[in-house]
């Protein structure tokens, strides 16, 4: 059975167990969430995943994107971006790789950790051919059921890209059109081929292979919008009543969805985005990237995706995709994996500090960094802080010899209050 079919029987299993313990949740609750489809947790049958829970109630999740290029290929890079990733918080890893090999290094990527993993197989069905068009539907579902085979946990497809979506596309007045990687591959063939997109019109075949691993479908968003001109439009809600469409579709078929967003969106619009998408996808746990809220930023987008991230967390987003400085710019190295992390996980714990179920849990952990600072006890704000290295670093190599920090020194306002309030 998969995690939904169990679920609905009212069979709590050992990873609804695992994840109700790390989330202080009542472990029935939780299987009557999976069992609706409002919280996902993506582990595929043939792999030793730590299991983690997406959705409602859970704490907000972040993903972290590596994989090569074409354009450069270093496996030992990936697996260290991978590990790096994990050890500074990522929940989840997501394997875009199109340079190199590309069965070795899902597979190296896949035994490196243990968090679940999940990859876009279009972009191997692609690779087979000099020309994305010349790709087959077989082509596309042969690599869902390779990386199935494989163990990976949770896979993106376009599945809401279809005819009626990209006619409301020509039309639109977008000025990037179309952005995201899957989705253009997929635009490409139905336009050559003057056909649907296989992953709509034979998405019950899709389910099926879905169902034999357990594979969590997460539904992309290829219409997403890449410019805060093009957020709010026709193509973007179109393809988002598509996915609402084949969220109940899956829900039938017992496999677990999740569904991801936008993008770039004005910090105003953030709130009608979240809310209507999750309308119409009945609740689905959503996976945004950013959205990022500016578009004059490289180099700081990881800071432009947090700071929407945060909005979004705040109005039902489940599950943030982390963005690096080097978005829009270049392949990120190791290092912007480590930032891009630590920035999303920051904004997770900020959209926890007001989320249902997450709300007291998050906002505790930050009275506790509040009377770590009131007593001046450096090493329990290091212990509490999201990236305590750093935060002893800079504390360390700018030490005045007081007990209070080099900004203030003996003039430290809460040491002066507490003097002062010993002498009452």
């Amino acid at each position: 059975m998969t995690l939904m079919q169990s679920a609905r029987r009212g069979i709590i299993t050992d990873e609804i167990r695992s994840v109700a313990k790390a989330e202080y949740i009542d472990a029935e609750k939780l299987t009557a969430l999976v069992a609706k489809g409002y919280v996902t947790i993506p582990k595929n049958v043939n792999r030793d995943t730590i299991p983690s829970g997406i959705g409602a109630l859970m704490s907000t999740k972040i993903n972290a994107n590596i994989g090569t290029s074409r354009d450069f290929v270093d496996v030992e890079a990936e697996i260290e971006k991978a590990e790096m990733a994990v050890k500074y918080g990522a929940n989840t890893l997501m394997d875009l790789s199109t340079g190199g090999d590309l069965d070795d290094i899902r597979r190296r990527i896949l035994d490196s950790v243990r968090i679940p993993v999940g990859t876009v197989p279009i972009y191997q069905a692609a690779a087979k051919h000099k020309d994305i068009r010349d790709m087959t539907s077989e082509d596309m579902f042969n690599a869902v059921r390779k990386h199935a085979a494989d163990g990976v946990d949770f896979i993106t497809v376009h599945a809401g890209v279809t005819q009626d979506a990209m006619k409301r596309l020509v039309a639109s007045e977008r000025i990037m059109g179309v952005v995201s990687r899957g989705g253009s591959f997929t635009l490409a063939w139905m336009m050559y081929n003057e056909a649907e997109n296989p992953f709509f019109s034979e998405y019950d075949y899709l389910l099926e292979i879905a169902a034999e691993y357990d594979l969590t479908l997460s539904l992309g968003d290829g219409m997403r919008p890449g410019c805060l001109h093009d957020a709010t439009d026709r193509p973007k809600f179109m393809e988002f009543i598509t996915l609402g469409e084949l969220v109940k579709k899956a829900r039938k078929a017992d496999v677990q969805t999740f569904v991801e967003g936008p993008g770039h969106v004005p910090i105003d619009e953030i709130d009608i985005s979240v809310r209507a998408m999750k309308h119409l996808c009945d609740n689905a746990p959503l996976y945004l990237l950013g959205p990022l809220v500016t578009d004059i930023a490289p180099g700081y987008d990881h800071i432009t995706a947090a700071i929407g991230g945060c909005v979004a967390g705040m109005y039902g987003v489940d599950f943030l995709c982390m963005t690096t400085p080097a978005e829009h710019l270049a392949l990120p190295s190791v290092e912007d994996i480590k930032e891009g992390t630590i920035v999303t996980k920051i904004a997770a714990h900020i959209a926890d500090t007001v989320k249902a179920g997450q709300r007291e849990r998050a906002r505790a952990i930050d009275e506790k960094m509040a009377v770590a600072r009131k007593n001046l006890d450096w090493e329990a704000q290091f212990n509490i802080a999201i990236d305590g290295e750093k935060a002893r670093h800079i504390h360390g190599c700018r030490s005045s010899g007081s007990d209070a920090c080099s900004m203030c020194g003996d003039l430290c306002a809460m040491k002066i209050f507490k003097e002062l309030k010993d002498m009452q």
